[in-house]
């Protein structure tokens, strides 16, 4: 699972001209609401210790938050603004940072509306602007209390947005294996990544993945055993030679330890050829559902892409679900609007029906795979990639349905409308692979993907098919 907090720098902000007892009233209000929220997710940095009564007003306060903040390694920044606030030096910490920048300001409550000794609203305009004129991106809280409902949900999209960003932030991913040689629609750029995303693609040979994964099994230490007796425990292995169970279990412990070695934050995964290199008399995808559960989402068929869009799904939960990847493969027989999302048994044993044992079956090359549905619920679906040197992001909604048991890993996803899915499908520029979350997430990523620059696709929208 995705574990990590955001350190928020928080800069409360005032005008000199307006009664700085007034601000601080608003202060003592609003700030212990604030710093109440997600405090399992959020460390909050404040300016309480070098600004006057804790709020940013003067310009020589720039240079004194700046040095805080970048001394604690904020990963974001909340500007909320006491009264009318002062935007030059909002803006002046703002653009020394590239960083998911939040702006609000509650609705007056310290002044009246026949004495208007605030003016928050009208600051929060000129903020704004100033902000757009140094090409600073910002989220936006409306004006409402701090202890609204509003505010609330704003914040905690903020944080889920702040979480994506610094997931993509300076990232190596795994390369595991090379690319199957009939996969074209995996091909990916990997100088493009390094320049517009700053993410590293990392190889990692099969052969360092065999002598780790035997000498794990030569070893068979207390790690690779009690990791053994775990795996039995929760999956039926009736039937299944056990040295294929040996095998997936120190598979997997030896690709999360060379993804630690590398400081990889995920994988794109050649499943046959792990599967090969360590001789398995069945699928290497289970293991692929074990790292998900571990922390370290691997996407399938080498496919850098997914792997990426795997790591924006987990890091919009929070690290609360683990995501998936899965192919679009099959029209449900009797819902028009319904489609099979499935892959031959990498999808995580966490996210599994438990109503049956998942356990597993041979699929018809006569090898051992993963066989589970999985739960029920609400789901996104997001799939990042690229044409022409310019990133997409597909993103969509939708909610399981039962349908006709299949193989391998699976669940029936129902939709308002799959034909307008299909096509923004087709048009892409997308391929058969999507990755999944539980949960409702468009807000959040498609606030993210406005401070990555990239563009946002739905089947809710015109497909523009010139691409």
């Amino acid at each position: 699972m995705y574990k990590d907090i955001i350190t928020l720098g928080l800069m409360p902000t005032r005008r000199p001209v307006f009664k700085i007892e007034t601000a601080r009233e608003e202060y003592d209000i609003i700030i212990p609401i604030i710093k109440n929220q997600f405090p399992e997710y959020v460390r909050f940095v404040d300016v309480e210790d070098i600004c006057d009564q804790g709020m940013g007003a003067f310009q020589e306060d720039i240079q004194k938050v700046v040095k805080k903040f970048k001394a604690a390694h904020v990963d974001a920044l909340f500007f909320p603004f006491c009264d009318f606030g002062c935007e030059e030096v909002v803006v002046g910490v703002a653009k020394q940072f590239k960083l998911p920048t939040l702006i609000w300001g509650t609705k007056d409550r310290v002044s009246t509306f026949a004495k208007r000794e605030k003016e928050t609203q009208c600051g929060l305009f000129a903020a704004t602007k100033v902000l757009l004129n140094y090409g600073v991106t910002f989220s936006y809280i409306w004006n409402c209390e701090a202890d609204s409902p509003d505010f609330v949900k704003g914040f905690e999209k903020f944080i889920r947005v702040a979480f994506i960003l610094k997931s993509l932030r300076n990232i190596n991913i795994a390369e595991i294996g090379d690319r199957p040689k009939d996969f074209y629609s995996v091909i990916h750029n990997q100088q493009l990544l390094i320049e517009k995303l700053n993410i590293t693609v990392k190889p990692i040979t099969l052969a360092a993945i065999r002598d780790t994964a035997f000498e794990i099994l030569k070893r068979e230490d207390r790690e690779f055993t009690g990791y053994f007796k775990d795996f039995t425990s929760r999956i039926d292995c009736s039937g299944v030679e056990p040295d294929y169970i040996r095998k997936v279990c120190a598979g997997t412990l030896a690709i999360e330890a060379l993804m630690k070695q590398h400081k990889c934050q995920a994988g794109a995964f050649d499943c046959n050829g792990v599967r090969m290199a360590l001789d398995m008399n069945g699928s290497a995808c289970t293991i692929q559902g074990e790292l998900s559960d571990r922390g370290f989402p691997t996407a399938c068929e080498t496919d850098v892409w997914g792997a990426i869009s795997m790591l924006i799904c987990t890091a919009a939960s929070l690290g609360r679900d683990t995501e998936f990847l899965a192919d679009w493969t099959f029209r449900h027989p009797s819902k028009d609007n319904a489609e099979l999302i499935w892959h031959g048994g990498p999808f995580a044993y966490s996210l599994a029906d438990k109503a049956a044992k998942p356990g597993f079956h041979k699929n018809f090359k006569g090898f051992y795979e993963a066989w589970w549905e999985l739960k029920q619920g609400d789901i996104t679906l997001v799939r990042m990639d690229e044409l022409h040197g310019e990133y997409y992001l597909f993103i969509g909604e939708g909610k399981t349905t039962t349908g006709p048991e299949t193989t391998g890993t699976w669940i029936w996803l129902e939709v308002d409308n799959w034909k307008n899915w299909e096509e923004t499908l087709i048009f892409g520029p997308f391929i058969h692979h999507v990755a999944g979350i539980y949960g409702k997430y468009t807000e959040v990523i498609t606030e993210a993907a406005r401070y990555l620059g990239i563009r946002v696709i739905t089947p809710e929208t015109p497909h523009p098919k010139s691409l």
